[in-house]
């Protein structure tokens, strides 16, 4: 009986297959069309922020990808901040949708299949009014992209194009955004950004080719080229996973006195508790494409609320305490294109109380700064709001 569940679990016929096409080729032609449409009228891409004290909020968005197996979502109704000034820390396993949240905001979605099909993402623009990225059209996306938005990439041999020399690819994003620059401006300001981030040989560097640099090397280029027209937020995608523990501290000491330098705010994801617990000044854990707590950093190192939560902390190792072996979470994440209709992490905790069997867990407030997902504190907390979710069959 197992077996044959596993493999209708698996197995898609030819006729669901054509019908999954058919639904993906209509609904993405619908969202391109409704964004072509929105591109003609401002007022359809422009807001307000609901607190101006921040850089960029997310609420409730929905980021879905449609395949040939079904919708995945990916990110569903992910909500959050990120203050002025300060450095958020997004941390989870592989596959919780870090990474999506942010290419979300870049508009760097691989479209049609991928699609923000739900809620907002409110940039703010510092003069009372803030862009819903979700809606805004290309053309003012590549005014923000490298100039207010920066994004530091993961891997950085292949951020950087190899057929290019280092100085030509810094002074491309400088002359980008200020064409009235000349070009002699444009390298006075590359030779300053890379002894800006550690560079000591800055002229020989400018005219090397991304090959003949060490990857840590390769990334403070990386971060030169995100920091060069000064922006709002930068967002930095694991920028130290490549590295060894030496040049990771130096990386993210750098990040962190740049930030204060050019007051900055940082949205640094990671899968790295160390990183974030040196860095971040809140941080947002995500499971299985949601928000299952936030709150400051000594909320969640000091105290962790969601079970997901500890058991990361329980994972990590620590230096000069001896086990037999690391903490492993048991069980796994559950297939995202059929998500289950109760809390997503329920077949794996080991917290478990009455309430669980019920649907998807609210957003409980447990102190001013600290937020979770979870029913054990359904009692001793306020009951904010349930995520958001987006029926695409209704799209």
């Amino acid at each position: 009986m197992a077996k044959n569940e596993t493999n209708k679990s698996s197995y898609i016929s030819a006729s669901e297959s054509r019908r999954i096409t058919r639904f993906n080729r209509r609904v993405t032609r619908k969202l391109e069309q409704e964004r072509a449409n929105a591109n003609k009228d401002p007022v359809l891409y422009t807001t307000k922020m609901a607190n101006p004290g921040n850089v960029v909020e997310f609420d409730n968005v929905c980021t879905y990808f449609f395949t040939d197996v079904g919708t995945v979502k990916a990110v569903d109704g992910v909500s959050f901040e990120v203050p002025i000034g300060k450095t958020v820390g997004v941390v989870g396993e592989s596959g919780c949708g870090k990474s999506v949240t942010s290419l979300s905001l870049m508009q760097l979605l691989q479209r049609p299949s991928g699609q923000t099909v739900g809620g907002e993402i409110r940039f703010n623009l510092g003069d009372g009014t803030a862009y819903n990225i979700v809606n805004t059209p290309n053309t003012i996306m590549e005014t923000i992209r490298g100039n207010k938005i920066s994004m530091i990439f993961q891997e950085p041999m292949t951020a950087l194009n190899p057929v290019f020399r280092i100085g030509e690819q810094v002074d491309e994003v400088t002359l980008l955004h200020n064409p009235e620059m000349s070009k002699d401006d444009a390298k006075a300001r590359t030779l300053e950004m890379l002894e800006l981030v550690g560079i000591a040989n800055r002229e020989g560097v400018y005219n090397m080719y991304p090959h003949e640099l060490s990857g840590g090397m390769r990334q403070r280029i990386c971060i030169a080229i995100a920091l060069a027209c000064s922006p709002t937020l930068i967002i930095a995608d694991e920028p130290t996973t490549a590295l060894d523990v030496t040049i990771q501290a130096q990386i993210l000491d750098l990040l962190q006195n740049l930030k204060n330098k050019l007051n900055s705010s940082i949205m640094l994801i990671t899968h790295d508790l160390g990183v974030v617990a040196g860095m971040a000044d809140y941080v947002v854990v995500m499971y299985a494409g949601r928000v299952v707590e936030k709150g400051t950093a000594e909320d969640i190192f000091h105290h962790p609320a969601h079970p997901y939560t500890i058991g990361l902390m329980r994972s990590k190792p620590v230096v000069g305490k001896k086990v037999e072996a690391l903490y492993n979470i048991p069980g796994s994440v559950p297939n995202p294109v059929e998500m289950p209709n109760y809390c997503y992490f329920r077949d794996r905790c080991e917290m478990q109380c009455g309430h669980c069997a019920g649907q998807y867990p609210p957003e409980i407030r447990i102190s001013d700064t600290h937020i979770v997902s979870c029913y054990r504190f359904l009692e001793e907390g306020s009951v904010l709001g349930y995520p958001k979710s987006v029926n695409v069959e209704e799209l």
